[in-house]
């Protein structure tokens, strides 16, 4: 019977697979492919299907074809039964449903609120003079500081960890003494989060018997013979253009000048002539119609805030994408459109998202691929409710967690002055430590998020800074003095913290 449940969900995964190709411009692109090569000698009548496979697959689309199937079994939503209902592939648990379709709404009335207050419309179309403004001063976007006095942040990340904070599973009975631990952090619902075993099983290639870039010392080899072969390994796996082994890779990091190519190749982007023609249809569309949304926002988040492309990530995220009515026409379903056009509501502090990404690419089209493509795998689950192990419930109880188990003297001193470690740790988590760590340290964090195809690192590093930083916290009195403790974290150095944490801790 397993054996028949597990065929059976293998034949969903590969008809969705299927289905998601045959719509793409890859699948295009083989069929025009497949058909000119008919012409060619080395294809015969009698072993057509065979000669068109080894044809392709000398050609490199067979490669292209391979990397494309990746992409999608790593943004697929978790196993389900085949006849659960699409809502359950979204989200599992009803609760959680409940509290993401709440938000929502408190989230569009913030931005009607603001709408209302300043008598700005959610989208108008702009003169012919505003235009040729906005098209001149293009390139000079995000030098200049616009008056954004009147405008406030939709919601800003604390807001959010309110709402997570007062989460509540109805079937779960609190008062039970075996929950007395986890009543002592801010997050109170029962989810099943890895512990620091099943966390060193899936990091595995951070443990302290692997090389690792990022780290100076304590190499078995010299760090410049490590990193001279390192970098001819990552140049092989580039030349071979398999998204698979380059996530394997970057798993001990990535070489500063391999990156941009091996986070393209991992995220299946190859920046082609459709791609840029699009990317300019979306800053077309950004010249012609102001929204809202254009004053918390800039430049490549612009484009993004148009691409209704972004709206294919709703199919397995817990949220749904905010609509609006035309004027005139409330609460008529016709008349609804989904605002802003991408179905995304950004936050305070949505840029750093995409800031580290411009210290790797100059080519615009490519720099909004890379980050749309990291948008939809990954940072849509740090402002949504769902039970996801990457999403941000899940991190903020993994976090929890780890803090109480191992560093409890600290966290029961923390909580003991107001200080609730996770009301310090929660901005990190959610802007994915964008903002908070140097750069070529935030990078070599994405790389391992790229690398596991997972964000439970953030939790692990933001739970690293905590046991780093112990015996300053410990003589702090107040919430502002263990703020003050861990104000700046540009000097920390990621890698070592991480297996310092993971490999050195006793269980």
């Amino acid at each position: 019977m397993e054996a028949d449940s597990v065929q059976r969900q293998l034949s969903v995964t590969i008809a969705h697979i299927v289905q998601r190709l045959r719509g793409s411009q890859l699948h295009s692109e083989l069929e025009r492919e497949a058909r000119s090569s008919l012409h060619k000698s080395e294809i015969r009548i009698e072993s057509l299907k065979e000669d068109l496979k080894e044809f392709l697959r000398k050609s490199g689309w067979e490669k292209k074809l391979q990397n494309a199937v990746y992409r999608e079994l790593n943004v697929l939503p978790q196993p389900s039964h085949p006849s659960a209902p699409p809502e359950h592939i979204k989200e599992g648990l009803m609760y959680m449903r409940r509290a993401q379709v709440s938000w929502e709404k408190r989230v569009l009335k913030s931005l009607n609120s603001m709408c209302t207050e300043l008598s700005i419309p959610l989208a108008k179309k702009r003169s012919t003079e505003e235009q040729k403004e906005l098209l001149n001063k293009w390139n000079e976007m995000g030098t200049d500081e616009p008056d954004l006095s009147h405008f406030r942040p939709v919601y800003a990340p604390k807001d959010f960890l309110e709402v997570l904070i007062n989460l509540r599973n109805p079937n779960y009975d609190s008062g039970d003494p075996t929950s007395l631990r986890s009543s002592w952090g801010l997050i109170s619902i029962p989810l099943p989060v890895k512990d620091l075993s099943e966390l060193r099983e899936l990091f595995t290639e951070l443990g302290l018997n692997y090389e690792q870039l990022g780290i100076d010392d304590s190499m078995q080899i010299p760090i410049e013979l490590f990193e001279s072969e390192y970098i001819r390994l990552g140049q092989k796996v580039l030349s071979e253009q398999d998204s698979a082994a380059a996530q394997q890779y970057i798993r001990q990091g990535c070489p500063t000048g391999l990156r941009a190519d091996m986070w393209a190749l991992i995220l299946n982007i190859d920046n082609q002539l459709e791609d840029s023609l699009y990317y300019e249809q979306l800053k077309s569309n950004v010249i012609q119609h102001d929204l809202l949304v254009d004053s918390l926002i800039y430049k490549v988040l612009l484009c993004f805030s148009r691409d209704t492309l972004v709206l294919d990530h709703f199919s397995y995220s817990s949220a749904s994408p905010p609509k609006s009515y035309i004027r005139g026409k409330l609460a008529l379903e016709d008349y609804a459109v989904v605002y802003p056009p991408n179905g995304v509501i950004p936050f305070h502090g949505f840029a750093m998202y995409v800031a580290p990404l411009c210290f790797l690419y100059h080519e615009p089209s490519k720099l909004y691929q890379v980050f749309r493509e990291m948008y939809v795998r990954y940072f849509f689950r740090l402002h949504c409710i769902s039970s996801h192990s990457s999403g941000i419930v899940s991190l903020c109880l993994v976090f929890e967690t780890l803090v109480q188990t191992y560093l409890p003297q600290l966290f029961y001193h923390l909580r003991e002055i107001g200080a609730q470690p996770l009301r310090i740790s929660f901005k990190w988590m959610v802007r994915a430590f964008s903002g908070y760590l140097a750069t070529d340290q935030l990078l070599f964090l994405w790389d391992r998020i790229l690398g596991y195809n997972s964000l439970e690192i953030l939790a692990v590093l933001a739970a690293a800074v905590f046991a780093f930083r112990a015996e300053n916290l410990m003589e702090a009195t107040s919430l502002a003095a263990a703020e003050a403790v861990l104000a700046d974290l540009s000097t920390l150095k990621v890698m070592p913290l991480l297996q310092l944490f993971l490999f050195a801790t006793s269980s």
